[in-house]
């Protein structure tokens, strides 16, 4: 790290459990973030901010007024422009010692191959079923952490699918997948606007502390969020002996 990095990081560094190695650590890793909206947004600010890197976002959408309320990366100024794009603008702004590379076509199951296999860990703030199984299938082929989360109206939910780890479970444990992507949107449901930045927040906490290799992660627990009452519940998770993803016969 130089001078700079050094001065930057230092409430980081001061910390027993980082410190300087685990700062470096953090710096030398590559993280891949799947959607620039409600929850990107907070993942790619938090972990720019805290000294990732690298950092490849993927998002194909322009933003749009309705995303101001809660997609904090995104300015007025933004309208129109690409997600990625804008997204890449904010965080050179806000820590221009990160690398940000923009992916801004819609990806397929190869270009997502490539790109995960190029990563560390892969955070998933994407909003549809189609592309959480893909991520999923693509991150246990190829042995690299994947840290779920998702957030509708005033709920939200975050998990860590570590497929480093044999006896992980997979969100296809979670979610069998039905065939049809009936996942609700918060374009059609409505969304209130500082929940999708404390799941993002947490799932930016958990893709840190697994690049550093520090703390527990929500590896086989399952958190869910209420915002009207302020209540987190804990569910423990289980790999299915019957899942055709993780456990195939």
């Amino acid at each position: 790290m130089n001078d700079n990095q050094l001065l930057r990081y230092s409430r980081h560094i001061l910390l027993p459990n980082i410190g300087y190695e685990g700062q470096e650590q953090l710096v030398n890793s590559h993280a891949l973030i799947v959607g620039a909206g409600g929850l990107g947004a907070p993942v790619a600010m938090y972990m720019a901010a805290g000294g990732t890197g690298k950092l490849t976002i993927c998002d194909f959408d322009t933003v749009d007024m309705t995303n101001l309320q809660r997609q904090i990366i995104h300015t007025t100024a933004s309208v129109g422009i690409n997600k990625a794009e804008s997204a890449q603008q904010a965080l050179h702004a806000l820590n221009p010692e990160v690398e940000v590379v923009t992916i801004r076509e819609k990806s397929t199951e190869a270009s997502l191959t490539a790109l995960v296999s190029n990563a560390d860990v892969v955070i998933d703030c994407s909003d549809n079923f189609a592309t959480r199984y893909a991520l999923n299938r693509i991150c246990l082929a190829e042995k690299k952490p994947l840290v779920s989360g998702a957030a509708i109206g005033f709920e939200g939910q975050i998990t860590v699918f570590d497929f480093r780890q044999e006896n992980s479970p997979c969100y296809h444990c979670l979610y069998p997948d039905t065939g049809a992507d009936d996942a609700l949107r918060c374009a059609e449901n409505g969304v209130f606007a500082p929940l999708v930045g404390m799941i993002g927040t947490t799932q930016a906490a958990e893709a840190m502390k697994l690049l550093m290799g520090i703390g527990q992660s929500l590896q086989g627990r399952l958190l869910l969020l209420d915002v009207l009452t302020m209540e987190w519940r804990s569910l423990r998770l289980q790999r299915d002996p019957t899942c055709s993803v993780c456990h195939p016969s």
